[in-house]
């Protein structure tokens, strides 16, 4: 209990912003203490670290925490934390997004920053649903699943984040849950720690907006949801496809070395300069 109060007055602005905006119960104080966590594990001091939002619930993280923040516009915030990292490369920039941020309006964003393989740390809060703007269906609400824009349930299938970071070119993917806090605190440090584009899916809740639609009451129901429908990767690479129906995976996607953004933008910028020289 010491060494949680001690981050919580560390990197918390705890005498400015709070209390929160959230619902009681809503998986996002859980995410908070995670990333905060994993900041600290990682050595970095705290104006190493700049924190990029965009709109939507998880994009208040960005009010509450004392680091170098930006809350920007909603789907930009990977736009702003580029600019922020080809200016100052030595900063540790964190875009933390929503599953509507990242992958309705600022989808094609996200695919380019992973294939850029820009060297920046994105996390995507992944409640299923669009909950700060009043319970619209995202790209991940579950087909069928209920909200204010799909009363008959929905008909579009989901988007899957972690999946489609991997195959756009991302240096690490990983997806942990609220529920699996241990192990989301070890993803997000990895994610740090990682040079290039690295991606954490962090499944969260939404009881609220998307759980009272979809009979799933409380938060407590939720978090047992996530913690059944969750199998290890390593799990996962022994169980049939039958056994994987419903589920989802858990754990570090992808881990791989690729020269990143701003490494081959100053090896560009190196030649230019000396063919310059030679010429002048």
């Amino acid at each position: 209990m010491a060494e949680v109060t001690k981050l919580v007055h560390k990197y918390l602005r705890h005498n400015k912003k709070f209390p929160h905006v959230w619902c009681p119960g809503c998986g996002n104080g859980i995410f908070l203490g995670a990333l905060i966590r994993a900041i600290d594990r990682t050595g970095f001091k705290k104006d190493q670290i700049v924190i990029v939002s965009g709109i939507g619930c998880s994009g208040r993280i960005s009010v509450y925490v004392d680091f170098n923040t930006v809350h920007t516009t909603h789907g930009r915030a990977l736009t702003v934390a580029t600019g922020i990292k080809l200016a100052n490369p030595e900063l540790q920039v964190i875009v933390i997004m929503g599953d509507g941020d990242a992958t309705a309006i600022g989808r094609n964003h996200f695919i380019h920053a992973a294939r850029r393989n820009l060297d920046l740390t994105a996390i995507v809060v992944n409640n299923s649903i669009y909950g700060m703007t009043g319970g619209q269906y995202s790209p991940t609400t579950p087909y069928g699943a209920h909200a204010t824009t799909s009363l008959y349930g929905n008909i579009e299938h989901t988007f899957p984040i972690a999946e489609l970071a991997a195959v756009a070119g991302a240096s690490m993917v990983g997806r942990g849950t609220v529920y699996h806090a241990t192990l989301l605190d070890e993803l997000i440090e990895r994610a740090i720690v990682k040079r290039g584009f690295s991606v954490v899916e962090a499944i969260s809740h939404c009881h609220t907006q998307y759980g009272r639609r979809n009979r799933l009451s409380s938060p407590v129901e939720m978090l047992r949801w996530q913690k059944e429908s969750a199998v290890k990767i390593e799990k996962a690479q022994s169980m049939t496809e039958e056994e994987l129906k419903g589920k989802f995976t858990i754990g570090v996607l992808v881990d791989r070395d690729l020269p990143t953004y701003t490494q081959e933008y100053h090896r560009v910028r190196d030649a230019a300069r000396t063919t310059l020289r030679k010429t002048s």
